[in-house]
This record gives C-alpha cells, sequence and structure tokens, in this order.
C-alpha cells in the first residue's frame, strides 16, 4: 500500500511536469508541423530498440519507427557509436571541402547501384528527403528542359513548394503547392480499391493501358504529334506508395510502365525515401519489379534517424559534371561530416546483415498473423505486405467501406499506454495513411523478433476491440 502510493505521487508529479510542457508548446511552438494532429500530443523520454519509453516509463511497442526513418533501431549501439567517433574526430566541415566518409558513402551507394541495375551512376547528398526531391526535379529539367512530370494519385514526396507541387493529396497543396501545374496525377495501381472498378484478376492492367492512352492523340495535351515529342519531363513513382497506404502494385505494372516512359523519352524518378534500405527486403524497393530508374532519391533510414542525410543517385548521363556543374545545386549541410559517418557505418551494417533473407521471412510471419486477425474481425479489409512494409485497411463491417473513425479511435487507444496484454501496461505507435485516412502502414523495425510481433498482433486486437466497443 504504501509503495502504491509512492507511485501515485510520483506519476502525479511527471503528470504536472508534463502539463506544464504542455503548457509551453501550446504558447511557444509552431503547430506547422504534424505534432498536433493528436489533441494532447504524447512526450516521450528515452527509445531503445523497437520501444519508446514516456515519462511514467510506460513502454510503447512502435510500429512505425518514425516513418521507416529507424530502420534499424533505435538506439542502435553499432550506429552511435560511429557518431560519436566522428563527434571527436572531425564534427563540422563545410561542404564545399570533402571529407573520407563522403567519398566512400557515395561510392558505396553507386557502386550498389551499378551491380543492381548494371548502370553507372554518381551521388549527390543533401539533407531532408523533400530537398533531395528539389535536387532531383533539377536534375530532370537540366536534362529535358521540361517542367512538367507525371506523378500517382496518392503520392508523397514531401512539403517543400515543388515537392508539394507533385504531390497529389490536395490538403498538402491548397496553401504553398498550387505555384505552378507541374504535375499531371496519374491513377496509382491500388487494386483493392480500383479507380475503375475492375477486378485484380481479369484487368489485364487496365489502367496501365489508360495512361498509354494519353499518348494517343494530341488533344489529350501529352504529345505533339508533329515531331512526337511528349511535353513531360519524368514520372514520379514510389515503388510502394508510402503515404497512400503502403499499396502494393502489380508485379508487372512497372516494367510495363517503364516500356511506355522509354518509348516516349520520359525519365523514370523512383522515391525510394521511405521504401529504401532494405524495408522491402531489398536495398532499394523498386528491385521488387524489374525496372532500371533513371534517378533513385532517397533519405530517412540512411543515418537511421541520427544526423539525417538524404540525396539522389542518376544515370552518369544526366548528373556527370558536364552537364551538372559545381554549383547547380547546394545545401549548406548537405553531406556534413556527422551524417555521412552514420551512413557510412549503416551501408557496413547492412552489407554484414542478412536482410535479404530476415525481412521476408519476418514479413511473412508479421502478414500471417494479420490475416488470421481478418479471419476474426470484419472490421479489417485489405491485408497486404512486401517485407516489413505492411498495411491494414479498417472498413466498416461489409469489409470495404473506410472507417476512419474505427481507425483514429485504435490510434488513439494505442497512444493512450493503457492497454494490458500480457499483464502490463503498454502503448502501441501506429501510423494512419491511406486515402480515406483509414490504413494502418506498419513499418517495424528490421530487428523485430517474432515475439515482437507476437505482441504487435495481441496489442493491435485489444486496441481494436476498445476501439470497436467505442466507436459502437
Amino acid at each position: 500500500m504504501i509503495q502504491k502510493q509512492k507511485t501515485m505521487k510520483k506519476n502525479t508529479k511527471v503528470s504536472a511536469k508534463e502539463d506544464e510542457l504542455l503548457k509551453l508548446d501550446a504558447k511557444y511552438c509552431s503547430w506547422g508541423d504534424t505534432v498536433h494532429y493528436s489533441d494532447k500530443p504524447n512526450i516521450f523520454e528515452r527509445a531503445e530498440g523497437a520501444y519508446l519509453y514516456d515519462r511514467e516509463g510506460i513502454e510503447f511497442l512502435d510500429l512505425q519507427m518514425w516513418y521507416s526513418a529507424v530502420n534499424f533501431g533505435y538506439k542502435n549501439r553499432r550506429l552511435n557509436e560511429a557518431l560519436k567517433r566522428q563527434i571527436d574526430e572531425m564534427p563540422q566541415l563545410a561542404c564545399q571541402y570533402l571529407h573520407k566518409e563522403k567519398i566512400l558513402l557515395a561510392a558505396k551507394i553507386a557502386q550498389r547501384a551499378e551491380m543492381t541495375f548494371e548502370a553507372q551512376g554518381r551521388v549527390h547528398f543533401n539533407v531532408g528527403g523533400s530537398q533531395a526531391v528539389e535536387d532531383s526535379l533539377k536534375v530532370v529539367r537540366n536534362h529535358t528542359r521540361k517542367n512538367l512530370v507525371f506523378a500517382f494519385m496518392g503520392g508523397y514526396h514531401g512539403r517543400t513548394l515543388a515537392a508539394s507541387a507533385i504531390t497529389s493529396s490536395y490538403r498538402y497543396r491548397e496553401k504553398f503547392g498550387h505555384f505552378s501545374d507541374r504535375a499531371l496525377f496519374v491513377p496509382y495501381p491500388y487494386c483493392f480499391r480500383c479507380m475503375y472498378e475492375k477486378k485484380r484478376e481479369s484487368c489485364d492492367l487496365y489502367c496501365l493501358m489508360q495512361f498509354e492512352k494519353l499518348f494517343e492523340t494530341e488533344y489529350y495535351a501529352i504529345l505533339n504529334k508533329k515531331n512526337n515529342e511528349c511535353e513531360f519531363g519524368a514520372f514520379y513513382v514510389e515503388s510502394v506508395q508510402g503515404t497512400g497506404g503502403y499499396i502494393i502494385p502489380p508485379a508487372e505494372y512497372f516494367s510495363g510502365l517503364k516500356e511506355i516512359l522509354d518509348r516516349y523519352k520520359i525519365l523514370l524518378i523512383d522515391d525510394e525515401i521511405q521504401m529504401g534500405f532494405c524495408r522491402t527486403g531489398k536495398f532499394w524497393g523498386i528491385e521488387h519489379f524489374n525496372v532500371v530508374p533513371d534517378v533513385i532519391v532517397f533519405g530517412k533510414a540512411l543515418t537511421n534517424g541520427l544526423n539525417p542525410i538524404s540525396g539522389i543517385w542518376a544515370k552518369e548521363k544526366l548528373i556527370s559534371p558536364q552537364v551538372f556543374p559545381p554549383g547547380s545545386t547546394h545545401s549548406t549541410f548537405s553531406a556534413n561530416p556527422l551524417g555521412t559517418a552514420i551512413g557510412l557505418e549503416t551501408m557496413k551494417l547492412i552489407e554484414d546483415s542478412d536482410f535479404a533473407v530476415s525481412v521476408p521471412r519476418k514479413g511473412e510471419y508479421f502478414l500471417a498473423q494479420l490475416r488470421k486477425l481478418r479471419k476474426k474481425y470484419p472490421q479489417i479489409g485489405d491485408v497486404d505486405g512486401l517485407g516489413l512494409a505492411l498495411r491494414m485497411e479498417i472498413c466498416q463491417k461489409d469489409g470495404f467501406t473506410p472507417n476512419r473513425e474505427l481507425t483514429d479511435a485504435i490510434a488513439n487507444i494505442g497512444l493512450s499506454g493503457n492497454l494490458n496484454t500480457g499483464g502490463k501496461k503498454r502503448g502501441l505507435i501506429l501510423d494512419i495513411g491511406g486515402y480515406y485516412k483509414n490504413v494502418f502502414t506498419l513499418a517495424p523495425s528490421l530487428f523485430i523478433e517474432e515475439g515482437e510481433i507476437d505482441l504487435a498482433v495481441e496489442l493491435f486486437e485489444e486496441a481494436l476491440k476498445k476501439g470497436i466497443a467505442q466507436t459502437a
């Protein structure tokens, strides 16, 4: 009893301090980021492995890992040590000078791409994913002399001005993204909710045929029939659509798309910011689809969330010094020594690991457990996955009509830290995506164990049951 009273006093003090912090946040912090999607944001104190810990010490199993930026687990000792070594050796250097980590990291990424795609190219670094997308747009415009690009409905490429202009969500573009009519948005092959109401087993990639028809006549304003030249310079794709809901296209879709693009000299730009670095079981997600991109954009997990580095890999003809000379693009903190040192260690970690085997195996196990849940609960619609990029659509009892209310309820119950699976108070970190904001996009640590997958499914089922009761 005395011990319980001491714990209650401690929790009350923690809560009081948390309320004070939230008041300061409400007064002094911009709400322009995504923190205040939640009515009462969580304040976390510690992170380790696949878990976050709040100020009361409650353990939250994280199934989104900072939007797939922390693929290799929180507080990864090997990557943290690389950061510490670099801080003591050379923590800062203006990006107008060279250091060995930048050169070696660029070489490793370029050599990996050359081995995978049999194409020579170069790497240019930046800081955030949106900035790397901007750099890729410069490469496209410089090579093609065209401003227009194709992009997918449901695609997400960032929130800087140009990146938001090729992101289809009106919510991201309504205030700042309409500075140009840069993109034509094409339906993504979202087979569970086909734009054309077709069935995958009989559609013969009808959506791809509709895209091809845009080139048949000049009256679609895509192709100049006099010289057979397209007005569009590139097509921006995500191999697995991230914020759109971890949608996995049919295996042959991208090869068919690339054939059309090559016919009209349109570049294929592969945004790997969420799927890159082994999330799908392969180094790049696009490797699953038998195509060679002209440019790859990467970021997030390259530094496991430590001192971020992003960048692009582009084919030699697009980025050689003769066509993309010094000063073509620049960022003060691009290729900074801390980020490149961690990125280099990340590449070595990948080389030393068996992700090509372990990630598909864990993904198949996780997917099997989710499919068992779907059989028990009609509110779970589509369940799919590629490696450890997994999706669950939450629906009405018909298994199809989107149910955003239940999705929000489940996520908030997880964030409350009041789940009791296994006799211990826990929380669950989930990320919501999808066109109707009814999809849980699961991106756990690549080092997650089967026991933790079982725990994740148990916690999710508890939150689902409570959510169903709450929204009934």
